[in-house]
């Protein structure tokens, strides 16, 4: 699937949201787009491992970890299984860690940044509920559409040119 964001906003500019929040790339894969799953989650990342662990079919899993920059809400082990099992891409708005690792994988990442610490792990937090940052409310089965301009997201799946 290819597209510039730039270009959706041109053409589908009333019905894109355009996400703030300046993200860092993590990933192989620059751009990715899919069909939002939802996760919320302060500093424990239980939640996201486990639905990582499900069928992706292309999804783009957005985690709201509030913006914290303290513990790493996934790492290699937790993106090699996205991979794994299809997911398009993972946009969390906090940290990762093993950057190194996740560079290499056939998978699109972004974060606020990194940090090795390790999260909690007691399974804290909401599943498929809408979350908001960067002026963008991510609904669970809205389409997000990602690359090196940025995050847009609109309600439905866009014709691509």
């Amino acid at each position: 699937m290819e597209f510039a964001t730039a270009d959706l906003i041109d053409d589908f500019e009333t019905e894109l949201q355009s996400c703030e929040t300046q993200f860092r790339q993590y990933g192989s894969q620059p751009s990715f787009a899919g069909p939002i799953a939802t996760v919320r989650s302060f500093r424990d990342n239980a939640l996201v491992k486990k639905l990582l662990n499900t069928p992706g079919e292309g999804r783009v899993l957005v985690v709201d970890g509030g913006g914290s920059l303290a513990s790493a809400l996934m790492g290699d082990l937790i993106a090699a299984s996205a991979v794994e099992h299809g997911w398009a891409g993972v946009v969390i708005n906090g940290v990762v860690r093993d950057v190194s690792t996740l560079r290499t994988l056939k998978l699109g990442i972004k974060a606020l940044g990194s940090n090795p610490l390790k999260s909690a792990k007691a399974g804290a937090g909401e599943v498929d509920v809408p979350v908001t940052f960067g002026g963008v409310e991510f609904r669970p089965g809205a389409w997000l559409y990602s690359d090196e301009d940025g995050i847009v997201v609109a309600d439905r799946q866009l014709p691509l040119r």
